[in-house]
């Protein structure tokens, strides 16, 4: 099992920059292909970005493409999101989690680990 810690989360004014990692623990990080999703009040989680085991391939929604990136360092068993140009409609509380798999796949359905989640807020 591998334990997934989220953190970098806060409240900024609309177009600022915001980083978010997740920290994990347990099994060998490389082993799973990771994805960030984040979920509205009422809503279901969404897709956000997702890497595959070796940080050589990734995917994005369409909503954040251009202005988020996704990324890994393997040695330091950490996966993050760098967001820029942050709008209000960005507003959510944002999920790190691992597949068992090498490979990405944007339903939440193919992710068994998750984290506590971290809130992002975004001003107007």
């Amino acid at each position: 099992q591998v334990q997934l810690v989220e953190s970098g989360g806060g409240l900024v004014q609309a177009g600022a920059s915001l980083t978010l990692s997740c920290a994990a623990s347990g099994r060998t990080f490389s082993d799973y292909a990771m994805g960030w999703f984040r979920q509205y009040p009422g809503k279901q989680r969404e897709f956000v970005a997702a890497i595959n085991w070796a940080g050589s391939s990734t995917d994005y929604a369409d909503s954040v493409k251009g202005r988020f990136t996704i990324s890994r360092d393997n040695a330091e068993n950490t996966l993050y999101l760098q967001m820029n140009t942050l709008k209000p409609e960005d507003t959510a509380v944002y999920y790190c989690a691992a597949r068992d798999y090498y490979n990405t796949r944007r339903s939440s359905r193919d992710y068994g680990y998750w984290g506590q989640g971290t809130q992002v807020t975004v001003s107007s």
